[in-house]
């Protein structure tokens, strides 16, 4: 088997699948990056939405015995909408991160990593090839940069030359030992515009983010979300993109080529107030086929709640209200109780009054409590 020629036909068949960045990387362990991940949980700094096993992220053969390397693949995704819906009262409007616009990326790399697998299996067909997309156990950022396909910048965000951050990620481990391609040197400089522009200075050092202060993992949270948290997060309602906004590599980037991509305007900067009382089955048939509806639609509405109340929406009382008294979900009433009490108005003062004899909930309480002190504090309506 002539290992060079099948890579090169590897390549020429993921760029007619629509794969925008393949590179080749060798199998072997990430023991730099096991060190970083051992010191990281050690830090408290985990999301808790990785895998569990660090030596299963560090290791490819602990879930392919037979590797020999890895190939790794990046889309583009857009980064503007287009006709974007105007905010304002009465109709103000969320902010869902680009990575959520379109098909879910999940869908849309699994697709094409199958499609490339088939091919390589119908040219080597006893090859063994395992393939995964964010939710694997490799660590996406840590394949690609050794692949050849960009650096792993100071946000910690993979950033490609032509693409920017602005990619989604896939890998595939393979008993096919192809020759590695040349990593890219780092090229972030000594520009720290991401670190100085996260809301919540999420970054414990270049590099190393605690996912505990990044907006972009609280707001997926489905628990309450922390009082200071809730005033940085203005109307983002699913993802935070700041540290990618800010980055100058980023800069002009809009690739729109990949239609699956393509956001739809209504989604990517949905109406708050519709959120409040959408059901079950309206909120899959809306958000199901984008990634921001993985976690379920408690996060999205508690967040929607979180932003009526940064716009301060009168508008939006009434049922704010009526989530705070009959609401199952005690996250949902605090956070209502809390959203009451920055907006205020008397409406708002009266209805916390009253809840605050009638709810059993203690978390609950102590959100109305809180409420009522800040809404004293307002010019009753």
């Amino acid at each position: 088997m002539d290992i060079q020629k099948l890579k090169q036909e590897v390549t020429q068949y993921a760029h007619q699948v629509g794969i925008d960045k393949i590179g080749f990387a060798s199998a072997d362990p990430f023991l730099d990056l096991k060190e970083r991940l051992y010191k990281h949980r050690e830090a408290g700094y985990e999301s808790g939405f990785e895998e569990k096993d660090i030596e299963k992220r560090a290791h490819p053969e602990l879930t392919l015995p037979e590797a020999r390397s890895i190939i790794a693949i990046a889309i583009a995704y857009p980064t503007k909408i287009p006709d974007t819906p105007k905010s304002g009262p009465g109709e103000y409007r969320g902010t869902v991160s680009r990575a959520a616009w379109g098909k879910d990326y999940h869908h849309v790399l699994r697709e094409k990593l199958k499609k490339l697998e088939t091919f390589i299996e119908e040219k080597v067909p006893h090859a063994r090839c395992e393939s995964m997309v964010d939710t694997g156990v490799l660590s996406d950022r840590a394949v690609a940069e050794r692949a050849g396909l960009g650096w792993v910048g100071k946000n910690t965000n993979l950033i490609t030359p032509e693409f920017g951050s602005w990619v989604y990620l896939g890998e595939m481990i393979t008993d096919i030992p192809f020759e590695p391609d040349i990593p890219i040197e780092e090229g972030c400089g000594d520009c720290t515009l991401c670190l100085d522009h996260c809301p919540t200075q999420a970054f414990e050092q270049p590099g190393q983010l605690n996912a505990n202060k990044c907006l972009a993992f609280i707001t997926q949270v489905k628990g309450s979300i922390p009082d200071h948290y809730r005033e940085k997060l203005g109307n983002r309602i699913y993802g935070c993109d700041t540290c990618q906004q800010v980055c100058p590599k980023n800069r002009k980037i809009n690739f729109t080529h990949q239609e699956e991509c393509r956001p739809d305007p209504e989604l990517a900067k949905p109406l708050l107030k519709p959120l409040l009382t959408i059901g079950k089955k309206e909120f899959q048939n809306t958000f199901g086929p984008t990634a921001a509806a993985w976690r379920g639609k408690k996060p999205i509405q508690r967040n929607a709640i979180i932003s009526l109340a940064h716009f301060k929406d009168q508008s939006a009382v009434p049922e704010l209200i009526e989530l705070m008294k009959k609401d199952e979900r005690p996250v949902i009433r605090g956070t209502a109780a809390w959203a009451l009490g920055k907006i205020g108005g008397t409406h708002a003062k009266q209805a916390l009054e009253k809840a605050e004899h009638e709810e059993k909930d203690a978390e609950v309480q102590e959100e109305i409590r809180k409420a009522l002190e800040r809404v004293q504090d307002l010019k009753v309506n």
